[in-house]
């Protein structure tokens, strides 16, 4: 009996011993640190260190019973759309001064103050084209049609009857030199008609200036259809033709200069306030992108050209690289240095028609539409809603997350 009794006893503290045990291996277990993912709460490990899903920083918590204890239950029954109980890093609008670097896309086109016109001073029948075709390039002094006037014709037989009839009468044969230069006639055709004399049927053009061809008014029509000077077909022929009649006065040809052009960069709406007359700008054309032209914004134009939702602005070069016209660049443009209360991008989001940012509050962050302004990198200006002494998440997506919304772990 006393066996039985001590056997029993001997059972009884083992069974004892069993469960104590079995609590302080539980209570060790509630009092260890686990760290967890703010995105990914199904992480759980006993040290720091990153999410291996997201790569999150782990954050702090405890399984001690009463981890709510600092939470307010006003705070857990608030829309989770409107306030969020969550521990992530927070920044504070910044009032400063920034720098604007602005990008604008655009093309090559020819600078019209440079352009020449040849014209006709006498009616008359053009008997021989010299050019054939648009874009073709002329220099100064070139031959450009022979054209046949009646005119001009009798203002040469009056000359030569002077001269034949008259010679001391140095007045009317100055007058009569002086008409047929006027007329167009150049210096060496009046002294070959002199020499030999003998009337010229037919007289030639020359040109004044260096560049390309184009029909008269064709640049003026380019511009309202597509850009200006921005060519369609390089070979199209010119329409004047042999045999055409023209009258005097009459624009034959329009001469433009290709070494001299500007670049009309295209600047959208919400930029449109940082450029201003003088902006230092830095152009690469796509055709060659070693080049680099620098110059300034000289005119900025008080309209939108057709079809058109952005301003455009130019610069004004000498074509020395020899850029085709209508080809495209990227300009880098220099604006001036924009104050105001910026926010880094990640904190804002936007909801499509508003933005919001979450203030940190007492218990969480609390849901706040804002107005934005310009962007800088990675900074976004803001016009209203929060001020310098308002505290907002650094990353506003995280707190948009469904996981984040029932993260209820205390603040430290």
């Amino acid at each position: 009996m006393k066996l039985i009794i001590y056997l029993s006893a001997t059972m009884a503290l083992f069974v004892t011993c069993n469960i104590r045990q079995k609590d302080r291996i539980k209570e060790a277990a509630l009092t260890d640190d686990i760290y967890t993912c703010s995105m990914h709460p199904q992480i759980q490990e006993h040290q720091p260190g990153d999410c291996p899903i997201c790569g999150m920083k782990l954050i702090k918590k405890t399984t001690k019973p009463g981890a709510l204890d600092r939470i307010l239950l006003e705070s857990l029954l608030k829309p989770a759309n409107e306030f969020v109980i969550a521990s992530i890093t927070v920044v504070t609008p910044q009032r400063k001064k920034t720098n604007m670097p602005l990008t604008a896309y655009g093309t090559i086109e020819y600078d019209t103050r440079a352009a020449g016109t040849v014209s006709a001073r006498v009616s008359g029948r053009i008997e021989k084209m010299y050019v054939r075709y648009r874009y073709q390039p002329v220099e100064r002094g070139q031959k450009i049609m022979d054209i046949y006037s009646p005119e001009m014709l009798t203002a040469e037989q009056d000359l030569l009857f002077l001269l034949h009839n008259d010679a001391g009468n140095t007045s009317f044969i100055g007058a009569a030199k002086d008409k047929l230069l006027l007329l167009g006639m150049s210096q060496a055709q009046l002294d070959l008609v002199i020499q030999t004399a003998k009337p010229l049927y037919s007289i030639s053009i020359y040109s004044k200036y260096s560049g390309h061809v184009h029909d008269a008014g064709m640049v003026h029509e380019t511009t309202q259809a597509a850009g200006m000077g921005a060519p369609g077909q390089t070979t199209q022929e010119l329409s004047l033709k042999e045999g055409m009649y023209v009258q005097k006065g009459q624009t034959l040809l329009m001469i433009m200069d290709h070494h001299m052009v500007w670049a009309a960069l295209q600047v959208f709406p919400t930029d449109q306030s940082l450029i201003q007359v003088g902006n230092a700008v830095s152009i690469v054309p796509e055709t060659d992108t070693t080049v680099r032209i620098f110059g300034k914004i000289d005119f900025i134009e008080p309209f939108f050209r057709e079809g058109s939702k952005s301003m455009t602005t130019r610069v004004y070069f000498h074509n020395e690289h020899m850029l085709p016209i209508g080809s495209q660049v990227i300009a880098n443009i220099k604006t001036n240095a924009k104050d105001g209360l910026w926010l880094p991008r990640s904190a804002v989001v936007s909801l499509g028609m508003k933005s919001v940012v979450f203030v940190k509050q007492v218990d969480g962050f609390l849901a706040h539409e804002i107005t934005t302004g310009l962007k800088s990198g990675k900074n976004i200006q803001i016009l209203s809603g929060v001020n310098e002494i308002d505290t907002v998440a650094a990353n506003g997506q995280y707190l948009m997350d469904s996981e984040s919304f029932i993260s209820t772990s205390s603040k430290k």
